[in-house]
C-alpha cells in the first residue's frame, strides 16, 4: 500500500513584495534556540554560515524588525519576533496535523484503487489522542495497512454503526458523568453487534500557562474576570465532557470568556495557551507537558475503540489486536504523561464495560 505524508507549509509576504518561504526560516530559527549559536545552528541545518547569516537579513527587513539578538560572549538569542513565528509553525502543525494525516490516508486508498492495488485494510475512524497516534505508528512500522479518518467521538461510532469503519475511538469519563457518556453513544452502539477494546485511561483536565500566573486552580475559575479560555470544537467527547462538568457545578459557559473559540485537538489547545493567546484550556495531561505547561487533574477517563463482533476473527484485525495486547505498546502507552496502559487491549462487551448498558 502506498504512503502518503502531508506537511504543513506556510509563507509570508508583505505588500506586493516576493513572498518568504518559512520552512528553512523557521528550521533556522529553531536551531538557534536551541544551540545559542548562528554557526551551530546553520551547521545542525546543513546550511553554510554566510547563507544563514543572508537568510536572517532576508527575514528582518521584509519585516522590518530584528529577529534575533546578538552579544559577545553570550551568543545569540531569538527576540519576542522570531519566538512569535516559531509558536505559529507550532500551532499551525497542531491545529492541522490531524486532518492532513486523514487526507493522506484517503489519498493512499485513492492511489491504491487507481492502480488496481486493493488490500484488505483496517479502516480507523477515531478522536485524535496521543495513545491511537502511538497505536498508527505501530501499524505503520508494521506495514498493516490502515485508513485513516480523524473524526469526533461522536462522529466515528455513528460511522461504525453504518458499517462505515472497522475500529471506532471514543472516550467515556470515570465517575459520576459516565452514564450521561454513554447516553450519547448508545444510538450507535449494539449489545448484539458490538464489542470494545479498552485503549487507555488517561487524564483530563486544566492547561494553563508555566506557573499558573492567572492563578487558576478549579472550573469556577474560568468565569473571572481577565481569564481567557480556548475549548475545543463542539461535537467533541471533550467539550460534551466539560459541558457535563460545567452543568454539574452551576456553571454557565456564557460567563467563560473564550468558550465558542473552538480548537480541533488537545496539541491544538497547549499551543494556542503556550503562545499566549489564551491563558487555560480542557484537555489531556499529554499535550499541557509536550508544550511545557501546568496541568490541574480534574477527572479520569476511559478511552476504547468499538469493533464489530463480527470483525474480530479477521486475521487483520487479529494483528491489530496483538500489536495492542503486546508487553511493549503497553509500555509506551504508560511512557505517555498522565496515561495509563496496563489494561490496553483487554477486550469488553459493552454490558461489561458500562454499568447503564447492563
Amino acid at each position: 500500500m502506498f504512503k502518503v505524508k502531508i506537511k504543513p507549509h506556510w509563507e509570508i509576504s508583505r505588500d506586493a513584495d516576493q513572498s518568504l518561504d518559512t520552512a528553512v526560516l523557521l528550521s533556522l530559527l529553531t536551531a538557534i534556540q536551541e544551540t545559542g549559536s548562528i554557526a551551530n545552528a546553520a551547521k545542525q541545518i546543513g546550511s553554510s554560515y554566510r547563507h544563514a547569516w543572508g537568510l536572517l537579513r532576508e527575514a528582518e527587513k521584509m519585516f522590518g524588525h530584528p529577529l534575533i539578538q546578538t552579544g559577545r560572549g553570550r551568543g545569540s538569542e531569538l527576540l519576542p519576533l522570531a519566538e512569535k513565528l516559531i509558536w505559529a509553525d507550532r500551532r499551525i502543525a497542531a491545529r492541522l496535523s490531524p486532518t492532513l494525516e486523514s487526507l493522506a490516508s484517503e489519498l493512499e486508498g485513492e492511489l491504491s484503487k487507481a492502480v488496481s492495488v486493493q488490500p484488505q485494510v483496517i479502516r480507523l475512524n477515531a478522536s485524535h489522542g496521543f495513545a491511537v497516534a502511538a497505536l498508527l505508528n505501530q501499524l505503520n512500522e508494521r506495514q498493516l495497512p490502515v485508513e485513516l479518518r480523524y473524526r469526533n467521538s461522536a462522529d466515528a461510532v455513528a460511522a461504525l454503526a453504518r458499517e462505515e469503519c472497522d475500529l471506532a475511538g471514543f472516550h467515556v469519563p470515570l465517575g459520576e458523568f459516565e452514564e450521561a457518556a454513554v447516553a450519547s453513544y448508545s444510538h450507535w452502539l449494539d449489545k448484539q453487534k458490538h464489542c470494545l477494546i479498552h485503549l487507555a485511561v488517561r487524564n483530563q483536565g486544566l492547561m494553563v500557562a508555566p506557573c499558573n500566573p492567572k492563578h487558576i486552580v478549579s472550573l469556577a475559575d474560568l468565569s473571572r474576570d481577565g481569564v481567557l479560555f480556548v475549548n475545543r470544537q463542539p461535537g467533541s467527547g471533550t467539550r460534551m465532557l466539560l459541558e457535563l462538568m460545567l452543568s454539574r457545578h452551576n456553571l454557565s459557559p456564557t460567563a467563560i470568556d473564550g468558550f465558542e473559540t473552538a480548537e480541533f485537538t488537545h496539541s491544538a489547545i497547549a499551543a494556542f495557551i503556550a503562545s499566549g493567546m489564551a491563558d487555560v484550556g480542557f484537555g489531556v495531561q499529554t499535550a499541557a507537558e509536550r508544550f511545557g505547561l501546568d496541568f490541574i487533574p480534574l477527572i479520569r477517563e476511559r478511552y476504547f475503540f468499538a469493533v464489530p463482533i463480527s470483525a474480530m476473527k479477521d486475521p487483520l484485525m487479529q494483528q491489530v489486536i496483538g500489536i495492542l495486547q503486546s508487553d511493549s505498546f503497553r509500555n509506551i502507552v504508560n511512557q505517555l504523561h498522565g496515561y495509563d496502559g496496563n489494561a490496553t487491549g483487554e477486550i469488553l462487551s459493552l454490558s461489561k464495560a458500562f454499568n447503564s448498558l447492563r
